[in-house]
């Protein structure tokens, strides 16, 4: 679930001296800011369905489900399947806490740095001379 930080947004971060939970939530996990749009929407409306977020968001249905896609990918969003009285079913949606997306931010960015850290340690060695 490796996701690199870019490294035009990790530049935004350390020029900007306060960055806030979005910017760094979109830098180190790769998204999109209507994805984090998606993410804050859900912890304040836990058990929203795709019809639902996408009014809250005023974004269409497809578009939703592609954010919602992401967000589960990176870990930060889960699915749960409710039947319906009327029969079928529906799939509700919540975020995952902020104290655990924070657990995740960091585990994922010393992912990111460690893999870093091997690639300079890489560099001016035999097989790469520069």
């Amino acid at each position: 679930m490796r996701s690199d930080p870019s490294p035009e947004r990790f530049r935004e971060l350390m020029v900007d001296g306060e960055p806030g939970f979005e910017e760094v939530l979109a830098c180190v996990f790769g998204v999109q800011e209507h994805e984090v749009r998606t993410y804050l929407t859900l912890l304040s409306e836990p058990g929203s369905t795709v019809a639902e977020l996408a009014g809250s968001l005023d974004r269409d249905r497809s578009n939703v489900n592609r954010s919602l896609s992401t967000l589960r990918e990176k870990g930060l969003a889960e699915r749960q399947r409710r039947l319906l009285d009327s029969g079928g079913h529906v799939y509700q949606y919540t975020a995952t806490p902020v104290a655990e997306a924070r657990e995740l931010m960091h585990a994922t960015l010393d992912e990111w740095t460690a893999y870093v850290h091997e690639r300079i340690d890489e560099f001016g060695g035999p097989d790469n001379r520069q």
